[in-house]
Protein backbone atom coordinates (compact mmCIF):
# COMPACT_ATOMS: atom_id res chain seq x y z
CA UNK A 1 0.00 0.00 0.00
CA UNK A 2 1.74 3.04 -0.95
CA UNK A 3 0.60 6.54 0.86
CA UNK A 4 -1.26 7.60 -1.71
CA UNK A 5 -3.55 4.88 -1.22
CA UNK A 6 -3.39 4.92 3.04
CA UNK A 7 -4.25 8.71 2.74
CA UNK A 8 -7.59 7.59 0.83
CA UNK A 9 -8.06 5.15 3.30
CA UNK A 10 -7.46 7.05 6.39
CA UNK A 11 -9.70 10.06 5.10
CA UNK A 12 -12.72 6.93 4.06
CA UNK A 13 -12.38 5.73 7.75
CA UNK A 14 -12.73 9.25 8.92
CA UNK A 15 -15.12 10.58 7.62
CA UNK A 16 -18.16 9.16 9.87
CA UNK A 17 -16.09 10.97 12.76
CA UNK A 18 -15.79 13.88 10.84
CA UNK A 19 -19.50 13.79 10.46
CA UNK A 20 -20.30 13.22 13.93
CA UNK A 21 -18.03 15.71 15.21
CA UNK A 22 -19.68 18.22 12.51
CA UNK A 23 -23.19 17.36 14.18
CA UNK A 24 -21.96 18.03 17.68
CA UNK A 25 -19.99 21.17 16.79
CA UNK A 26 -23.65 22.33 15.25
CA UNK A 27 -24.85 22.32 18.80
CA UNK A 28 -22.65 22.67 20.96
CA UNK A 29 -22.02 26.51 22.53
CA UNK A 30 -20.08 26.27 24.98
CA UNK A 31 -16.38 25.15 25.84
CA UNK A 32 -15.89 24.54 22.19
CA UNK A 33 -12.27 23.66 22.10
CA UNK A 34 -12.40 21.58 25.15
CA UNK A 35 -15.50 19.70 23.60
CA UNK A 36 -13.86 19.19 19.94
CA UNK A 37 -10.43 18.34 21.67
CA UNK A 38 -12.08 15.15 23.68
CA UNK A 39 -14.25 14.13 20.33
CA UNK A 40 -11.17 14.32 18.37
CA UNK A 41 -8.82 12.59 20.49
CA UNK A 42 -11.43 9.42 21.38
CA UNK A 43 -12.32 8.89 17.31
CA UNK A 44 -8.20 9.59 16.29
CA UNK A 45 -7.48 7.00 19.42
CA UNK A 46 -10.13 4.55 18.05
CA UNK A 47 -9.70 4.96 14.27
CA UNK A 48 -5.82 4.17 15.56
CA UNK A 49 -6.21 1.48 17.84
CA UNK A 50 -9.37 -0.43 15.86
CA UNK A 51 -7.14 -1.43 13.21
CA UNK A 52 -4.34 -2.78 14.89
CA UNK A 53 -5.75 -4.63 17.82
CA UNK A 54 -8.34 -5.80 14.88
CA UNK A 55 -4.78 -7.17 12.86
CA UNK A 56 -3.55 -8.77 15.97
CA UNK A 57 -6.57 -11.10 16.33
CA UNK A 58 -7.26 -11.71 12.80
CA UNK A 59 -10.62 -13.73 12.05
CA UNK A 60 -11.11 -14.98 15.33
CA UNK A 61 -13.42 -11.07 17.08
CA UNK A 62 -14.10 -10.09 13.24
CA UNK A 63 -16.12 -12.85 12.24
CA UNK A 64 -18.27 -12.52 14.97
CA UNK A 65 -18.41 -8.83 15.28
CA UNK A 66 -19.18 -8.39 11.77
CA UNK A 67 -22.47 -10.35 11.71
CA UNK A 68 -23.66 -7.70 13.85
CA UNK A 69 -22.10 -4.67 13.36
CA UNK A 70 -24.28 -3.21 10.81
CA UNK A 71 -26.98 -3.61 13.33
CA UNK A 72 -24.82 -1.58 16.59
CA UNK A 73 -23.98 1.00 14.51
CA UNK A 74 -27.34 1.38 13.07
CA UNK A 75 -28.97 1.34 16.90
CA UNK A 76 -26.40 3.48 18.28
CA UNK A 77 -26.34 6.51 15.65
CA UNK A 78 -30.85 5.79 15.39
CA UNK A 79 -30.47 6.19 19.37
CA UNK A 80 -28.58 9.85 18.69
CA UNK A 81 -30.29 11.01 15.90
CA UNK A 82 -33.57 10.22 17.17
CA UNK A 83 -32.35 12.17 20.81
CA UNK A 84 -31.50 15.17 19.11
CA UNK A 85 -34.72 15.84 17.25
CA UNK A 86 -36.10 14.36 20.34
CA UNK A 87 -34.71 17.50 22.14
CA UNK A 88 -35.08 20.04 19.50
CA UNK A 89 -39.09 19.69 20.19
CA UNK A 90 -38.65 19.97 23.56
CA UNK A 91 -39.51 23.67 24.91
CA UNK A 92 -36.54 24.64 26.19
CA UNK A 93 -34.37 23.73 23.27
CA UNK A 94 -32.63 26.85 23.09
CA UNK A 95 -31.34 25.98 26.98
CA UNK A 96 -30.27 22.74 26.27
CA UNK A 97 -26.92 21.47 27.94
CA UNK A 98 -24.13 21.72 26.01
CA UNK A 99 -22.72 19.33 27.60
CA UNK A 100 -21.18 15.56 25.88
CA UNK A 101 -20.30 13.04 28.48
CA UNK A 102 -17.17 11.05 28.13
CA UNK A 103 -19.98 7.66 27.85
CA UNK A 104 -21.10 8.80 24.90
CA UNK A 105 -17.63 9.89 23.48
CA UNK A 106 -16.79 6.79 23.53
CA UNK A 107 -19.79 5.13 22.41
CA UNK A 108 -19.45 7.15 19.31
CA UNK A 109 -15.67 6.46 19.11
CA UNK A 110 -16.60 2.87 18.64
CA UNK A 111 -19.66 3.19 16.51
CA UNK A 112 -17.30 4.98 13.95
CA UNK A 113 -14.35 3.14 14.35
CA UNK A 114 -15.93 -0.34 13.45
CA UNK A 115 -14.73 -0.49 10.15
CA UNK A 116 -11.36 0.41 10.97
CA UNK A 117 -11.48 -2.56 12.99
CA UNK A 118 -12.67 -4.74 9.79
CA UNK A 119 -9.83 -2.53 8.05
CA UNK A 120 -7.37 -4.45 10.82
CA UNK A 121 -7.81 -7.53 8.58
CA UNK A 122 -6.87 -6.58 5.19
CA UNK A 123 -3.88 -5.01 5.87
CA UNK A 124 -2.41 -8.12 7.92
CA UNK A 125 -3.18 -9.25 4.43
CA UNK A 126 -1.22 -6.33 2.64
CA UNK A 127 1.72 -6.67 5.03
CA UNK A 128 2.06 -2.72 5.65
CA UNK A 129 3.62 -1.59 8.69
CA UNK A 130 0.77 -1.68 11.25
CA UNK A 131 2.15 1.02 13.70
CA UNK A 132 2.90 3.34 10.82
CA UNK A 133 -0.18 2.69 9.50
CA UNK A 134 -2.20 3.19 12.42
CA UNK A 135 -0.58 6.07 13.26
CA UNK A 136 -1.94 7.70 9.87
CA UNK A 137 -5.24 6.59 10.17
CA UNK A 138 -5.68 7.88 14.19
CA UNK A 139 -3.88 11.27 13.00
CA UNK A 140 -6.06 11.97 9.93
CA UNK A 141 -9.38 11.12 11.97
CA UNK A 142 -7.74 13.39 14.46
CA UNK A 143 -8.03 16.41 12.25
CA UNK A 144 -10.86 15.96 10.48
CA UNK A 145 -12.71 15.37 13.72
CA UNK A 146 -11.83 18.46 15.01
CA UNK A 147 -11.94 20.66 11.93
CA UNK A 148 -15.30 18.98 11.78
CA UNK A 149 -16.43 20.03 15.21
CA UNK A 150 -15.15 23.56 14.33
CA UNK A 151 -16.74 23.62 10.85
CA UNK A 152 -20.19 22.62 12.15
CA UNK A 153 -19.77 25.58 15.25
CA UNK A 154 -19.55 28.23 12.21
CA UNK A 155 -22.46 27.30 10.86
CA UNK A 156 -24.02 28.54 14.15
CA UNK A 157 -26.64 30.64 12.06
CA UNK A 158 -29.02 28.15 13.25
CA UNK A 159 -30.95 28.27 15.81
CA UNK A 160 -30.24 25.43 18.27
CA UNK A 161 -33.68 24.08 17.31
CA UNK A 162 -32.50 23.25 14.02
CA UNK A 163 -28.97 22.60 14.95
CA UNK A 164 -30.55 20.06 16.83
CA UNK A 165 -32.90 18.98 13.83
CA UNK A 166 -30.29 19.36 11.73
CA UNK A 167 -27.35 17.49 13.46
CA UNK A 168 -30.35 14.66 14.29
CA UNK A 169 -30.61 14.22 10.70
CA UNK A 170 -27.14 13.73 9.76
CA UNK A 171 -27.14 10.84 12.50
CA UNK A 172 -29.93 9.24 11.08
CA UNK A 173 -28.49 9.46 7.80
CA UNK A 174 -25.23 7.90 9.04
CA UNK A 175 -27.45 5.07 11.29
CA UNK A 176 -29.16 4.01 7.44
CA UNK A 177 -26.10 4.44 5.76
CA UNK A 178 -24.63 1.93 8.27
CA UNK A 179 -27.77 -0.83 7.66
CA UNK A 180 -27.73 -0.36 3.35
CA UNK A 181 -23.60 -0.63 3.49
Amino acid sequence: MNIYELLILSLALALDAMLVSFSYGLVISSHRMKNSLIMAFFFGFFQFIMPFFSWLITGYVYNYLKTYSKIIVFLIFLMLGVKFIKDAFERNAENKSDCISLWCVFILAVATSIDAFGVGISLRLLEVNIINTCIIIGVITFLLSFSGFHLGAKCICFSKRYALLTGGMLLLYLAFKALIN
